[in-house]
């Protein structure tokens, strides 16, 4: 069985790639920094005896994407494809919204979800079997104040979702969305332009779901029986129960 997991330099991608592998799943991961892919793949590769590939690449670039799928053996089975890149920038009001932010979310977010989904569906129509899970968020069934665009692209995510599942149903292809709340992971230091401090504050006085939490039930999805299609999972930390009601301990 072979596993696409983009984005799968760091957190919930990483976890992923993780999982999978442990359970003897080969895997094509993919994402911008070389170095941590190289990393992985070292590591997956020693400590669980599979085959790695990686393919470096900006999910937001079309051509970029072509070029890193057609490099494959073309006689590659996908059998599972895990959208999982993806990311927020900025938390602001839409009047004073930062235009490199909105197309950095919609350019990654809905456009490089397509890229890959379009490439590996019409590989997985050709084996007339595979699995599509997309990774949304909280932010993809409601909207919280400042933030409009992140949460207008996750709601493009779950749209994508219910269509795939539509659009894929003949060709004996699974499509599930997985949305998590709130997951401890580089996210809010990527939303904050860097600002660790700031970032640490989003999941202070809460215990927060980590990666693995998330890499479990995607796996738990990837693995039902072959007549098991999961559509839509919400995912959540014990302590929130919507986008924005959390319970915090005072520190």
């Amino acid at each position: 069985m072979l596993v696409v997991v983009t984005g799968a330099t760091s957190g919930i991608g990483k976890s992923t790639a993780q999982i999978f592998a442990k359970n003897g799943f080969d895997l094509i991961i993919t994402g911008r920094r070389a170095e941590r892919l190289a990393e992985l793949k070292t590591q997956l590769e020693k400590n669980h005896s599979v085959r790695v590939t990686t393919l470096c690449f900006d999910i937001r670039k079309l051509p970029e994407v072509e070029a890193a799928f057609n490099s494959l053996d073309q006689k590659q089975q996908i059998d599972i494809l895990v959208n999982n890149a993806g990311l927020a920038a900025g938390l602001s009001s839409l009047q004073d919204g930062n235009i490199d932010h909105w197309e950095r979310m919609i350019d990654t977010n809905v456009k490089g979800l397509l890229y890959v989904s379009k490439i590996v569906a019409n590989k997985m129509i050709g084996n007339k079997k595979g699995h599509i899970i997309n990774i949304g968020s909280i932010a993809g069934k409601e909207v919280y104040a400042n933030g409009n665009v992140y949460c207008a692209t996750k709601h493009a995510v779950d749209a994508l979702n219910k269509g795939m599942r539509i659009d894929l149903l003949p060709h004996n292809i699974k499509v599930t969305a997985v949305n998590p709340g709130m997951v401890e992971t580089e996210f809010s230091v990527v939303r904050f332009d860097g600002d660790e401090d700031r970032a640490k504050k989003v999941y202070s006085g809460m215990l927060p779901l980590k990666p693995e939490d998330i890499a479990e039930t995607i796996f738990w999805v990837a693995t039902r029986p072959a007549h098991v299609n999961v559509n839509d999972i919400i995912i959540m930390p014990a302590v929130q129960a919507s986008a924005t009601n959390v319970i915090r301990k005072a520190e």
